[in-house]
């Protein structure tokens, strides 16, 4: 394979401000992905052969769906007979319905359940924004520790890391290419977002990644990568973990904690005010909570917007 194709670049050209762009990462294996990265901007991809195709992922609102399924048929690649959801989250699934029935939606055994738990999440959160008439759409097959896929003769595994970013998350391995779609696993140059999930699991979740070596990551969030990423996301992991242990016992709220933070190299990454959503959940498992365990979302968010001074979460979709 081409140095090219381990390390792909995105397109200086072609692709304004903010648009979507495809990448060809290796023969038949593409990534879609929506600058800028933040909330509600996710990455999707396929795999295909020329004949069958899998989709990893959709978008937030109906309108990017479609256009990723534009995408799509742009490539030259038929249109997805299976699409996989990374995890639950709205942004990754909202689209779902643009694609199904035709593809059969697969995910975890966790990620269906809490699609369907979830709901219009993202209308709840961000009321005044257009996600289209989304018709919610869980996965119709679901495996619970790791279930192989082919899309034609590429091998496509399907691994659960255990509860991670959520309960459900799935990471796309291509063995063959040595590619890894991620999904929220990693944010790359972004804040990774542990609330529904588990701190401590997404340090397991690391050492499974490292164990693929994959050459080319593609992310939940921002641009495509290296296995460097691995790296940035343990130290910042580790930052929140020393964090909570020097401030929970101090009887610090997670706010008081996060506000009192100097965030040094992390205060380059985008969305910073998820540290104190980690917080919540470093907390919760210090005080032994189990990984997954229900927080209360409205309280987090709520210390989110105090910690931006005040100011709503913009939706970026």
């Amino acid at each position: 394979m081409s140095e090219h194709l381990c390390h792909p670049m995105p397109p200086s050209a072609g692709a304004g401000a903010g648009e979507p762009y495809v990448q060809e990462l290796a023969p038949g294996v593409h990534a879609y992905v929506q600058p800028d990265g933040g909330w509600c901007l996710n990455n999707a991809g396929w795999v295909t052969d020329g004949e069958n195709t899998l989709l990893v992922d959709t978008a937030a609102t109906l309108r990017r769906a479609h256009r990723l399924r534009e995408a799509v048929r742009a490539s030259g690649a038929p249109l997805p007979s299976a699409l996989v959801n990374t995890h639950h989250h709205g942004d990754h699934t909202y689209g779902n319905s643009v694609f199904a029935p035709e593809a059969t939606v697969i995910g975890h055994t966790a990620c269906r359940r809490e699609t369907l738990r979830a709901g219009h999440q993202l209308h709840q959160i961000w009321p005044e924004v257009d996600f289209g008439d989304v018709v919610v759409t869980a996965p119709t097959v679901t495996y619970p520790d790791e279930l192989t896929v082919h899309v034609g003769e590429l091998e496509v595994r399907l691994i659960h890391p255990g509860v991670a970013h959520t309960p459900g998350d799935t990471v796309v391995w291509l063995p063959e290419r040595r590619v890894a779609f991620a999904g929220d696993l990693i944010f790359h140059q972004g804040t990774p977002f542990l609330l529904m999930g588990s701190l401590a699991g997404s340090l397991r979740a690391l050492e499974r990644l490292r164990a693929l070596d994959a050459r080319t990551v593609v992310p939940g969030h921002g641009p495509v990568t290296g296995p460097e990423v691995y790296d940035t996301t343990e130290r910042y992991l580790r930052f929140v973990d020393e964090l909570a242990r020097d401030a929970h016992p101090r009887g610090l709220t997670p706010l008081e904690a996060a506000r009192g933070a100097e965030l040094g190299e992390f205060a380059e990454l985008a969305e910073s005010e998820r540290l104190v959503a980690n917080l919540h959940r470093a907390y919760a498992e210090l005080d032994g909570r189990p990984p997954g365990a229900e927080l209360d979302i409205t309280a987090a968010w709520r210390d989110m917007e105090l910690l931006r001074d005040g100011r709503p979460l913009a939706c970026h979709a």
